[in-house]
């Protein structure tokens, strides 16, 4: 079965900057999207930002100019490059792959943002 694997998570300061990566940890076919979602205690889970098999971004307005999704292809990886953390970006920040036959969701890995 498809498990996906997170990391680069940890405490940052305001301004300051995180990587998160995602990994597939078996074969997975057929991907139609890539996205980063998160979740803060007492809150929805909530869409960050997406990046389709053709190429197409989404970005919440929240991120929008600070984050970037990207994948590695080859190794059916995603990133987000988290700049300019502020303390209302503090979650647990969970990754999603879409199929063709299903989706899969990471374990999620916590960014706390604080001075």
């Amino acid at each position: 079965q498809v498990q996906l694997v997170e990391s680069g998570g940890g405490l940052v300061q305001p301004g300051g900057s995180l990587r998160l990566s995602c990994a597939a940890s078996g074969s997975i076919f057929n991907i139609l999207a890539m996205a980063w979602y998160r979740q803060a205690p007492g809150k929805q889970r909530d869409l960050v930002a997406r990046l389709t098999s053709s190429g197409t971004t989404y970005y919440d307005d929240s991120v929008k100019g600070r984050f970037t999704i990207s994948r590695d292809n080859s190794k059916n990886w995603v990133y987000l490059q988290m700049n300019s953390l502020k303390p209302e970006d503090t979650a647990v920040y969970y990754c999603r792959v879409t199929t063709g036959i299903g989706g899969y969701w990471g374990q999620g890995t916590q960014v706390t943002v604080s001075s």
